[in-house]
């Protein structure tokens, strides 16, 4: 009996040895060859729907496309309504999002964000014939303002709780058409968005406020699944290459922002 001790032992350690190796191979997989990146249909200039080509274009598209040259993987980027970027996250639905959306301690808790590709703050938009000059929200008390749904703008909106409604909207255009209406008396967006649309003529019937100063500035990143370590080192990496090389400064350029 004592004989056969040793020789089962040796095979017991040499399975465990196998098994270990197989463990280690597992987790040392390589990364995916490509991932899926949610973007919306409604962000110009950062990202919007080419009517002409049916596909998703603007600057946070071609900065995640930039970023997977750079990284070496493919990209397939598909339309997500903002108010399900970060749900359709979470579901494994898509990898990453590439978006104009700011990075937030509220959304840390949910989601890890990359390094910074973008920095701004919000804008406040009026009537075109709105002659009143706003330096602060707080000139608006008692009014009926308004925001898109799942921006942090809505959120200051409600915090502040000076105004008689806060309105919420899927889109900045339908935001823009109340306010051109006289349904609301003004409204928060990205600053970037919005002077940029006003510039092509997209927003008829509005214009930034004269004399508002943002008061909250956020990073534009890319962003994955809470704890995704590995994408997220593998897209920090990429984009620093594109802003030492100067890719993503052209990129901003490209798009006027």
């Amino acid at each position: 009996m004592q004989r056969l001790i040793g020789p089962l032992y040796r095979i017991a350690l040499g399975l465990c040895a196998a098994g270990a190796a197989l463990l280690a191979a597992a987790q040392q997989s390589p990364p995916p060859a490509s991932y899926t990146v949610g973007a919306t249909a409604s962000g110009i200039p950062f990202t919007f729907l080419d009517l002409k080509t049916n596909r998703i274009q603007g600057m946070m598209v071609d900065t995640v496309q930039a970023v997977a040259r750079a990284g070496s993987f493919g990209v397939a980027v598909q339309q997500t309504v903002f108010s399900a970027l970060i749900p359709s996250l979470t579901a494994h639905k898509i990898d990453i999002i590439s978006a104009a959306l700011l990075k937030t301690p509220a959304r840390q808790q949910v989601v890890d964000f990359s390094d910074p590709v973008y920095s701004y703050g919000e804008s406040l938009i009026v009537r075109a014939d709105e002659a009143s000059a706003y330096a602060s929200l707080d000139a608006l008390g008692g009014e009926i303002v308004g925001a898109q749904v799942g921006t942090v703008y809505l959120d200051m909106l409600h915090k502040k709780g000076i105004f008689k409604e806060v309105r919420s909207y899927d889109s900045v255009a339908d935001m823009a058409r109340d306010l051109a209406l006289g349904r609301i008396r003004a409204g928060l967006a990205d600053q970037p968005v919005i002077a940029y649309q006003i510039r092509q003529n997209s927003l008829p019937g509005v214009k930034l406020a004269a004399g508002y100063q943002a008061s909250s500035m956020g990073d534009v990143c890319l962003v994955v699944r809470k704890g995704d370590a590995a994408t997220l080192a593998r897209l920090n990496r990429a984009i620093a290459t594109i802003k030492a090389d100067g890719t993503l400064a052209q990129i901003i350029r490209k798009w006027g922002i």
